[in-house]
């Protein structure tokens, strides 16, 4: 028996959605935005397992509770209660699928990219991720637990 057009679309469907879910994630500090959804993909179960070498995509939905002309975003491995810098391709927000100026009450939705260098060590630790805005408030801020494999 073949499968029906519709059915295998079913199931592309789903197979994406799984690969999509969003994730449970801890708000540290969202003073100036509220965090509506955080996907990390491909992360079907967590702690998100990050092969080195690869290029993971992040999708922040929020709504900004403020206006900003711009926005950058600051990465963090936090270990031990300690924040090392986690650098990222492009920390400009508004180069980073939000379009500036961020105006109050609208909802966004931030794109990037988590590069996974080959020299990162082996190790499980937090990923906090900040979106700032030209004042030096965070429009956004969580963290989810991570290893590096």
């Amino acid at each position: 028996m073949v499968p029906s057009p519709l059915a295998l679309l079913l199931a592309l469907g789903a197979a994406a959605t799984a690969l999509a879910e969003p994730l449970r994630f801890v708000d540290c500090g969202s003073v100036e935005g509220s965090i509506q959804e955080v996907n990390v993909s491909p992360c079907p179960t967590q702690p998100c397992l990050l092969h080195k070498g690869t290029f993971y995509s992040v999708n922040v939905t929020f709504v900004s509770k403020t206006e900003s002309h711009g926005s950058q975003a600051r990465v963090y491995g936090e270990l031990l209660h300690v924040d090392i810098p986690f650098p990222i391709p492009e920390p400009d927000g508004c180069k980073s699928g939000i379009q500036c100026p961020i105006l109050k009450g609208y909802s966004y939705s931030y794109l990037n990219k988590l590069p996974v260098k080959s020299d990162y060590p082996n190790i499980k630790l937090i990923v906090k991720w900040e979106l700032i805005d030209d004042q030096d408030q965070m429009l956004f801020c969580w963290k989810i637990p991570v290893e590096i494999t």
